[in-house]
């Protein structure tokens, strides 16, 4: 429940009570910390998409630098393999289509077959013929010219790919997926030019991509969090400092607030006490002087009473205007109903709708108190409009007060007009209260003054 101070016989209520002061409670410093945390939220949250951005070309660039280093293990270990194990068994009698030393190197070379390393082997001559292949179907078609650079296979060079083999002479590896595709040249005893093919299985080269990826991606990542974690706490100590110079300047605006309202209570006791007083005084002796006056003299003092009363009257609204109605003892909707009193004495259509659903701390009805006050001196002094609305309420958890006119409006594009000094005083009191204030006008049209309160400034009544 809001607690409610009665006033008991007081005849005028404090000035506390009237202006409540709005320095930092619990609740606001709790606010701030959330601030902040959800600051540090926020760099976290853009340190982690840098972070994957980072990582995911990274991880494509150590994939690849691990590819090529494992295409390349395996073609020096195809070029040892026909090097020492292929060129010297490699004979006339094998070159003219020989059985008996086919299988010699079928012996040499059935481990690398069996245990799946490597899935067809092929040996051709420089015409593009195929010399032996552990597919027997294979040896002595000619499928044209060959599909190497005889530059890079002559005298133990060779090349490696990894790509689907759908070649006419792969008939037999189409369906095999991607391999890994060697020509290694070499030169045997009989001195002809021969090219040694070999298809391995890609999951060697995938096995060692992995490998090399997993080696290097945790020392990359451990650098880009360390990184982070770097900048975590100048962030947090800008965050905080930003935190500091806010409240610092809210401060420095509520303590103008706080003045400007105990400099109009003042102004408002003094015209109240003094120069009323003493002018009420010389009304009622003016009206004594014109019952005794002789009637040629009672015109004159008439006409000087009535001027004196317009004064007083213009002078006892100006003090109300100034003396702003008390919240505790009156509540919000009937404090805004006084507000709004003199635009009604003048013939204006004043509507005042507050709804029920709206809750707010003493503070926070004193800020949209205030804000009202000087809205509706603006309007009474320059708008000169026939209908006035104010409405509180709640937008998606938001306090809103809207309070429009249909006067005369000016140019909101610009700076605010000469001699609206009420707008910039209305932006102070909502910037010290955390909440936004905006101005929507245009010439003929009038005016709409909207002040939103976030929905974590509301404090929740049960």
């Amino acid at each position: 429940m809001r607690r409610t101070l009665p006033h008991g016989g007081r005849t005028a209520p404090d000035v506390e009570d009237l202006f409540p002061s709005w320095s930092v409670t619990a609740p606001e410093s709790l606010s701030r910390q959330s601030e902040v945390r959800a600051a540090i939220a926020r760099f976290l949250l853009a340190g982690l998409v840098v972070l994957l951005v980072t990582a995911v070309p990274a991880a494509w660039w150590i994939r690849v630098v691990a590819e090529e280093h494992a295409v390349d293990h395996v073609l020096r270990t195809t070029q040892r393999l026909t090097s020492y194990a292929v060129a010297p068994l490699i004979t006339e009698d094998l070159l003219s289509g020989g059985t008996a030393d086919a299988a010699q190197l079928d012996k040499r070379l059935q481990p690398w077959l069996q245990d799946g390393t490597i899935h067809r082997i092929k040996i051709w001559d420089e015409d593009g013929t195929i010399l032996y292949s552990d597919e027997r179907s294979l040896v002595g078609q000619n499928f044209g010219p060959p599909p190497w650079d005889a530059d890079l296979v002559a005298q133990g060079q060779g090349v490696a790919t990894i790509e689907r083999q759908e070649g006419p002479e792969n008939t037999h590896e189409s369906r095999a997926g991607q391999l890994v595709e060697v020509y290694v040249g070499f030169v045997p005893a009989s001195g002809e030019q021969l090219v040694f093919e070999a298809y391995y299985d890609d999951a060697i080269v995938r096995e060692e991509e992995r490998s090399v990826l997993l080696g290097m991606a945790p020392a990359l990542l451990l650098t880009l969090v360390l990184f982070q974690l770097a900048q975590l706490g100048p962030a947090v100590g800008l965050a905080r400092r930003i935190q500091d110079q806010r409240a610092a300047r809210a401060r420095l605006l509520q303590h103008a607030v706080d003045a400007a309202e105990l400099e109009r209570v003042r102004v408002a006791r003094d015209l109240h006490d003094d120069v009323i007083q003493d002018l009420a005084g010389l009304s009622y002796a003016l009206e004594a002087q014109e019952m005794q006056a002789d009637p040629e003299q009672r015109g004159g003092l008439g006409r000087t009473r009535s001027i004196l009363q317009g004064s007083l009257r213009t002078l006892r609204g100006i003090t109300t205007a100034l003396y702003s109605p008390d919240l505790l003892t009156l509540g919000l909707p009937k404090a805004m109903a006084n507000l709004a009193e003199p635009l009604v004495q003048r013939g204006v259509d004043t509507s005042v709708q507050i709804d029920p659903a709206v809750f707010l701390t003493p503070e926070q009805e004193g800020m949209f108190l205030k804000v009202a006050r000087e809205a509706f001196a603006n309007i009474s002094k320059h708008a000169h409009a026939s209908t006035v609305t104010l409405h509180l309420g709640v937008v998606h958890g938001a306090t809103v007060m809207t309070i429009s006119d249909d006067g005369t409006g000016f140019d909101d594009s610009g700076s605010s007009p000469e001699g609206h000094l009420g707008l910039r005083i209305m932006r102070d009191i909502a910037d010290a209260a955390g909440a936004e204030l905006s101005i929507r006008s245009r010439p003929g049209v009038g005016t709409t003054v909207l002040t939103t309160l976030p929905h974590d400034a509301v404090t929740v009544r049960f």
